[in-house]
């Protein structure tokens, strides 16, 4: 896998293990591939003071064209939507320019002490409406 001098895309080469006896990439390896560049691009984001924990609600998963080994897979991390205790993401996944996939996610925040549902923190709310398409 290469990363993108931008941290929001990634590159990866759809690997044999992921396909099936057409050749064609497993549904389900579509959502692995997003929920893995989330994290690269959730890794990136600034530190906030009692940051809260975050859980997904809700992932979605449309395709458009089948990705088949060996074939090279551009992924981009979107902001989809903001809301006062959730973050809605869309992981594009593309080859050679064509949409393949679009995986939508959507994690809402939990304060780590209640359990309960908790308020996006200002900060991180910010660096977010960055990423708004």
């Amino acid at each position: 896998m290469a990363t993108n001098d931008a941290f929001d895309t990634m590159d990866i080469r759809v690997a044999y293990r992921d396909v099936d006896m057409q050749g064609q990439m497993h549904n389900a390896a579509y959502l692995t591939l997003a929920e893995q560049a989330l994290v690269d691009f959730w890794s990136q984001r600034p530190t906030v003071e009692s940051e809260p924990a975050f859980a997904m609600k809700r992932m979605e998963c449309v395709f458009h064209k089948p990705l088949h080994y060996d074939d090279i897979a551009r992924l981009r991390v979107e902001i989809d939507k903001i809301g006062m205790q959730t973050v809605g993401f869309a992981v594009l996944i593309e080859r050679d320019g064509t949409l393949a996939a679009r995986v939508e996610i959507v994690w809402t925040a939990y304060d780590r002490d209640k359990g309960e549902e908790a308020r996006l923190p200002e900060a991180l709310r910010d660096w977010l409406y960055d990423f708004l398409p």
